[in-house]
């Protein structure tokens, strides 16, 4: 049985959870509104390995519908086409949530997104950000919120490539999640199958991987 938090998070997310056994398409008019960035995820599933939901508009369900008697690559190829984003790219990586992250040591002080210095995929929150500046005031690495509604907030941390392998990211991952639990969500975090680095990130502020896999299509 999972965290109240995050089923009410997923239903709302996806717009139904939970699922039978196998591929559910369902329709929400989230996947036709704009997302926490003002950009559109006309796509969006989440996989236990047992059962999925796929979530997309209300006018596209029968499209994709029709299209889950394809295999599963087949199936991701085809998505960004028939939710009429061809432009888009597909997400495809492990879904994962914490409810006792790491004990690691705070890294980093809650700033306003809009404070000199920070890259422009931090300026996207609207809300405060977390960084870590070196003595100088640089920027090292810093860390968001993705509030996708009142249960579920999803996280995103990045480093600078000279101040990699310090150990800053699951510093700020894990004392990020602290503050999502304080504000009654469960945090999530999501990343590409092929991010190793994200991947260690993730283990090391006690995010495990339980198999369940998240899907979609994403603005590139």
């Amino acid at each position: 049985m999972i965290d109240r938090r995050l089923h009410l998070h997923l239903a709302s997310w996806l717009g139904q959870w939970p699922a039978g056994p196998g591929l559910h398409v369902v329709a929400s008019q989230r996947r036709a509104q704009p997302a926490w960035d003002g950009r559109l995820r006309p796509a969006l599933a989440v996989d236990t390995g047992q059962s999925a939901v796929l979530s997309v508009a209300p006018d596209r369900v029968a499209a994709i519908r029709a299209l889950t008697r394809r295999t599963p690559a087949r199936l991701l190829a085809a998505l960004p086409e028939a939710v009429g984003r061809p432009e888009f790219c597909v997400h495809d990586g492990p879904f994962r949530w914490s409810l006792a992250p790491a004990p690691l040591p705070d890294v980093g002080e809650w700033t306003e997104s809009s404070a000199p210095g920070l890259p422009p995929w931090l300026r996207l929150f609207d809300r405060p950000v977390l960084v870590v500046r070196d003595p100088d005031g640089a920027y090292l690495a810093g860390a968001g919120i993705k509030r996708h509604d009142a249960y579920g907030h999803e996280l995103a941390v990045g480093t600078v490539r000279a101040a990699q392998g310090r150990g800053l990211a699951r510093r700020l991952v894990a004392q990020a999640a602290r503050r999502v639990l304080d504000e009654g969500a469960v945090p999530t975090y999501l990343h590409e199958r092929d991010n190793h680095a994200s991947a260690r990130v993730a283990d090391a502020a006690g995010f495990p991987d339980r198999g369940w896999r998240a899907y979609g299509v994403y603005p590139r």
